[in-house]
């Protein structure tokens, strides 16, 4: 890591891992291509930050931090990789080269199939200017924070066991240490830090709360484990010692179902997940995936149940948004008009590709869990398949797949097909087709507009 993170070599996302992928089901080489994709995003990103720092700032900082790797370099990496280290490095590049035009409000965007959330602090713009003000002002971007390179690397510094001291300057009285927690000096200003500062036991200090049964944290403290703006949800604030004890429970009880109904996905999610960001209580959306936070979901406390397949539903997003860093699989635009069965409005073709994607896993979710008995399941995983069926050959057909994504929905289509080796009880499917064929007809009701480019 001497003078800045070392980027691995080039990374290839083809063949018969592609197809792995496709399918969702968890497999070593898929997960191992896309840890390497993560991280190689990561590296390159915390390159540019410090090639992109003012008057070599930061290089400090950095200083440490190879000196903790140096001790540990697992717990470095950890620092490194931890999914708010994403956020903060993307919002950082991105003030440090702002746009030329147009105003400070970032392209952070949640992949997920509803509506997502912003962190706590997010105030909302004014609608307009006063009558008479003349044309809106621009709002001022806010000063790149480079001060955080310094809370990575006492965090680094402290995991890693070394003696230390580095002078910080905390936000608003708080230190954010990503893998940690937060730290609350006593008194205002720049605050001298050693490998002492941090005691669980210390009332200045706020230990981020493990989940039972892995590494993954519950994580309501960092200040980046959301973005500052573009996010229409809204991460909770701090949860009390109940609320906690609440997640403990639902985590614990979900990773039992996931475990009972489907190994491979309940092991993909302990792997995969880092962290977990509770979503404020008024949200409608049950979870929501940051691609600058690989590893992080942001998901509303719920029935274990519901949680369980909304980490199966979660874990797919980030898989395919950390694939499509390495590989091309359309060039579709951004236009929404493609019917999605599991959304009022219409969608993009990158949503509905990560819609598809998600639901596709869901459905052979459900199909595991009806044959252990779970209730309501067949039903549930013929109302999955139906969706991804009726979508499925518009995605195959579309002008703008690259030959990878041809190879990729065509995987998808083969993983739909596979669920008719273990066939349901009576013909749940035929139900769900009927219901999905007059939700169609609503939908194109609402959007005659769009009826020559939706599927019947």
């Amino acid at each position: 890591m001497t003078g800045g993170p070392e980027v691995p070599g080039f990374l290839r996302a083809e063949g018969p891992v592609l197809r792995a992928l496709a399918s969702t089901e968890p497999s070593p080489e898929g997960a191992r291509l896309l840890r390497d994709a993560r991280r190689s995003k990561r590296l390159l990103l915390l390159r540019a930050v410090l090639d992109a720092a003012p008057n070599g700032e930061g290089g400090e900082h950095w200083a440490l931090l190879e000196e903790a790797e140096r001790h540990d370099p697992t717990a470095v990496q950890d620092v490194l990789h931890y999914p708010s280290t994403g956020v903060w490095a993307e919002e950082t590049l991105r003030l440090l080269h702002p746009a030329a035009d147009g105003p400070h409000d970032g392209p952070h965007g949640a992949v997920h199939d509803g509506p997502h959330g912003g962190r706590p602090d997010d105030t909302p713009a004014p609608d307009g200017p006063a009558p008479g003000s003349g044309p809106p002002r621009r709002r001022p971007a806010p000063a790149p924070d480079l001060g955080h390179l310094g809370a990575l690397a006492v965090a680094a510094a402290l995991r890693a066991g070394l003696t230390f001291k580095a002078v910080l300057r905390p936000t608003q009285g708080r230190l954010a240490l990503p893998t940690l927690g937060l730290f609350r000096p006593a008194r205002p200003g720049p605050v001298a830090l050693t490998e002492a500062s941090w005691d669980p036991a210390d009332p200045a200090v706020l230990p981020l709360h493990a989940l039972p049964g892995g590494r993954t944290v519950l994580d309501d403290l960092d200040p980046y484990r959301a973005p500052a703006t573009g996010m229409p949800v809204q991460a909770a604030r701090r949860l009390t010692p109940r609320g906690h004890r609440r997640w403990d429970t639902q985590w614990s009880a979900a990773l039992t179902l996931l475990d009972r109904y489907d190994p491979a996905r309940a092991a993909e999610a302990a792997g995969l997940l880092r962290s977990v960001v509770p979503l404020a209580g008024g949200s409608r959306s049950t979870g929501a995936t940051l691609p600058a936070a690989p590893g992080s979901v942001l998901v509303r406390s719920q029935s274990p149940p519901a949680l369980a397949a909304t980490l199966v539903h979660e874990v797919q997003h980030g898989k395919l948004a950390a694939l499509t860093d390495l590989v091309t699989l359309h060039t579709a635009d951004r236009t929404p008009r493609h019917w999605a069965p599991w959304r009022s409005d219409p969608r993009p073709f990158e949503g509905l590709l990560h819609g598809t994607y998600a639901h596709l896993a869901l459905a052979r979710y459900w199909q595991r869990a009806a044959l252990f008995g779970a209730r309501a399941a067949w039903a549930t995983h013929a109302r999955y398949r139906a969706q991804v069926a009726a979508v499925l050959p518009g995605l195959q057909d579309h002008p703008h797949l690259t030959p990878a994504g041809r190879e990729f929905t065509r995987a998808m289509a083969e993983a739909e097909a596979a669920m008719d080796e273990l066939p349901p009880p009576g013909d749940p499917y035929a139900t769900a087709r009927a219901a999905l064929a007059r939700e169609r007809r609503a939908w194109l009701d609402r959007h005659p507009e769009l009826a020559a480019v939706t599927p019947g």
